[in-house]
Formats: C-alpha cells, structure tokens, sequence
C-alpha cells in the first residue's frame, strides 16, 4: 500500500493556537485555500480517498476531490486526539484553569490523558487498528488520508518505528506525508517501551 496523509486545512482553532481535537469546527477561508493548493500537488494514481470524521477533514476531503472524484470512505479510527478539558483552550488558558494537570505535562505522558480526553496509548492503538483495516482492505492500492496532525504523527512513528522525535516532527495544515510501499509488519507493538515514551 502506498499511503498519503494529508493535514486538514486551517480552521479558527489552528490559527489562535488552541487545542483542538474533539472540536469540530469548519475551515476559514485559507484553509480552503491550503486544501486547494494541496490538490494541485497531489500524486497520481490515488485510487482510495479515506477520511476522519470531524468537518475540517470532509471538507478538506471534499475540496480534494475535485480533482480526485473517488467515493470519500470515513474511517472514525482516524479522528483527531480528544484533548478533554483542554479542548478549545490556549496553553496560556489551560495552564491557568488547569494548573495540576498542566503540571504533569499530561498531554505528553503516554498512558494518561487530560480529563475527558484520551492517552497517547488510547490514540495509537485506534490509529493502528484502523491502518489495519487498509492494509487488509487495500493492500496494493494508493491510499489517501485526510485526517489530523496528531494523528499524522502517530503513523509516521508507528511507520518508522521510532517515537523519539514525536512531540518535534509537525505536519502543517494542508501539507502532506508521504509513505510509500507502507508495510504494517515493519510496525512495533503499542506499547511504552516500544517508544520511549512515559
């Protein structure tokens, strides 16, 4: 499987710097315009267009597929990190309203989360269940994701197998990662030790 994961465009969210994952707010106007620029660069030969559910994915989706015009599949498992009581809040604001939490830099620790949100654990293995299933559905096909930039992050490392730069390696909104010949059997056991992570 060859596998492209593109970032959504910008929303209002991503342009104040918030916290942003169970949220679902739309694109702003350069948003549609990062989606647009994106389709113009995109590879040939996609044959499978995949899809988060949360509106700034579908829309960007939808954007691309002027130029694609495939059949969108939306897959939940690649929905953004759930950040919890962070959700919508600046790291000014969350350190402010919730100071024990941001003290334990729990967005960072691998088995816990913020409140109401989910683990980095929780994240990966949902991401690594649904890599699964395109493996399994799409073997030799050109796979595009659109989805979210934690989640981009998770399956790169989980492609490398190697977590060390995970918190410094981004993906900007409407910037796309590319992962050819992507085989599942090189991916690691979900686990903190496999990643070094806390």
């Amino acid at each position: 499987m060859h596998l492209y994961v593109i970032r959504h465009g910008e929303t209002w969210a991503n342009a104040e710097h918030r916290y942003l994952g169970a949220l679902d707010p739309e694109l702003t106007e350069r948003g549609r315009e990062q989606a647009a620029s994106i389709s113009q660069k995109l590879p040939s030969g996609i044959e499978v267009l995949i899809v988060s559910p949360r509106l700034r994915a579908q829309q960007t989706a939808q954007i691309l597929n002027h130029e694609l015009n495939l059949e969108p599949v939306t897959m939940d498992a690649f929905r953004e990190r759930d950040v919890g009581v962070f959700e919508g809040l600046t790291q000014a604001e969350a350190k402010a309203l919730h100071p024990a939490l941001w003290a334990q830099n729990i967005t960072r620790q691998w088995a816990a989360g913020p409140t109401g949100g989910e683990s980095i654990a929780e994240v990966v293995a949902r991401v690594h269940q649904g890599l699964v299933e395109l493996a399994a559905l799409y073997p030799q096909r050109v796979v595009l994701l659109v989805a979210h930039g934690f989640v981009a992050k998770v399956i790169r490392a989980l492609a490398k197998g190697d977590f060390s730069d995970f918190f410094h390696w981004q993906l900007s909104n409407g910037e796309m990662l590319v992962l050819e010949d992507f085989n599942l059997k090189a991916l690691p056991p979900t686990a903190p030790l496999a990643t070094g992570l806390v």
